[in-house]
């Protein structure tokens, strides 16, 4: 509350603090996904023929995914009444990849579950990951993936400056 009460009298943009925090996340996340990416390669994981280009294209889609998540979080932790309930906030956030196309292919699910699967935002992201590296067709994900992307981010980013207001 001080540091924050602080920075509100100062004369800077309004919502710097809360940009600051989300692109200090978003570069912690693209670490620990190159650590991950190397460990991977280095365990025996190979992309089927994938380019450099298709390599930064894909940590890049894991950056955006990042980026709206993070926006999305932080709007979920400045409407919480305290602590507790923030950090609890975003667990149905960590269930989306569960239901989606990670694990298990869309055509192999119940009928009655494959709508909601295949039209939320962890399946498009998924199949352009799939696309990019094991050389699988991405077809119309990719553009699904960002644009669920940059939908959430703009939603995240407006959703917390106006509770950080």
């Amino acid at each position: 509350e001080g540091i924050i009460a602080r920075f509100r009298t100062m004369a800077i943009h309004r919502p710097s603090v809360l940009i600051g925090h989300v692109v200090g996340s978003v570069v912690q996340c693209v670490m620990s996904v190159v650590l991950v990416g190397a460990v991977a390669v280095a365990i025996g994981f190979r992309a089927k023929d994938a380019t450099a280009l298709e390599w930064v294209l894909a940590v890049g889609l894991l950056a955006l995914v990042s980026l709206a998540l993070t926006w999305i979080a932080v709007g979920m932790g400045l409407s919480s009444p305290n602590v507790e309930a923030a950090s609890n906030n975003a667990l149905p956030l960590m269930v989306l990849p569960l239901l989606s196309s990670a694990f298990v292919p869309l055509d192999a699910m119940p009928g009655w579950f494959q709508p909601f699967a295949e039209y939320q935002p962890f399946t498009p992201a998924i199949e352009t990951l799939r696309g990019l590296l094991l050389g699988t067709e991405i077809g119309h994900n990719g553009w699904l993936a960002v644009a669920w992307c940059l939908g959430l981010a703009v939603l995240g980013y407006f959703w917390s400056t106006a509770k950080f207001n």
